[in-house]
């Protein structure tokens, strides 16, 4: 009787490990143009994806005003296939928003659409800009996402949505800006195995990678002809670096192979939304691994 009694608890434990190993987490990166989920949280993404989660991309605007030579409605459907192609490289669904580039305010409009796409994701994570950014697309898709992040738990608003029974996690993408408070961060995944292919996906972009962001840096001369060397200057142009800082996370997430890390994405939690312990941290981060 005894032995069957460890035997039971021995098979209730691996059941509810095999339970908590084959929960669903459900991830929305929301970008202000359709390419800024892809440079801010792409190798996550792919990083989620590969372990069988779910990630949906949202471009706030259609991007019809980010070129040179090309716009309107010949742009916006340019960018918005190069979304739906480069979604397929990540791996995640990519939804762009028929919003103009450039001229996007976080209006009431703007919070109801979001708050309904983190409701039907049931969402557990949201990752978005911080309201610090040289762009004012970058800003005000900040402010959206913050005024939902408490309203996509209240049943009242957008009723016809049901409302999440729990606040998701809401956390902020790298960036360079420090006023009035420099980026932290909070939470850093190694992307180097992915790397690769964080960078093909983008290059599914063609039209901000290889013609517009060249152009604006004066540097359109500069980009290669063949695919496979556009890969390659792209590669090197988005490698980034990783600082002080983010190497402590590091080797706080992944211990000392934290120092051995080429490729990283961090994010900052906001104060909004749930507030996450380090063991929640790393249930809705599984790629971190074991503490």
């Amino acid at each position: 009787m005894f032995k069957r009694i460890i035997i039971i608890g021995f098979l209730l434990i691996s059941l509810n490990q095999v339970f908590a190993q084959d929960r669903t987490i459900n991830v929305v990166v929301i970008g202000a143009h359709p390419d800024d989920c892809d440079l801010d949280a792409g190798g996550t993404a792919i990083l989620f994806a590969k372990m069988g989660h779910r990630v949906l991309f949202v471009s706030a605007t259609n991007g019809d005003a980010g070129h040179f030579n090309k716009g309107g409605v010949v742009l916006a459907k340019i960018r918005k296939e190069e979304a739906e192609e480069a979604g397929k490289r990540f791996g995640v669904t990519y939804k762009v928003l028929d919003n103009h580039d450039g001229l996007l305010i976080p209006d009431l409009k703007l919070r109801l659409e979001l708050i309904k796409l983190i409701r039907e994701w049931n969402a557990d994570v949201v990752i978005g800009h911080r309201p610090y950014d040289y762009h004012p697309d970058h800003r005000n898709t900040a402010i959206a996402i913050q005024d939902a992040a408490y309203l996509v738990i209240v049943p009242n608003i957008a009723p016809e949505t049901p409302a999440l029974k729990k606040n998701p996690v809401f956390l902020y993408t790298e960036d360079r800006f420090q006023q009035p408070n420099p980026f932290r961060p909070d939470i850093i995944v190694d992307i180097s195995e992915v790397f690769e292919q964080k960078v093909y996906a983008l290059s599914a972009h063609q039209s901000q990678f290889f013609e517009w962001l060249p152009w604006t840096s004066g540097q359109l001369e500069s980009v290669p002809k063949t695919e496979s060397d556009r890969r390659k200057w792209l590669a090197e142009k988005r490698k980034g670096s990783i600082s002080t800082e983010m190497k402590a996370g590091l080797i706080k997430w992944y211990g000392e192979k934290g120092n051995q890390v080429k490729h990283a994405e961090a994010f900052e939690i906001c104060e909004y939304g749930s507030q996450p312990s380090d063991e929640e941290i790393r249930r809705l981060f599984p790629m971190l691994g074991e503490e």
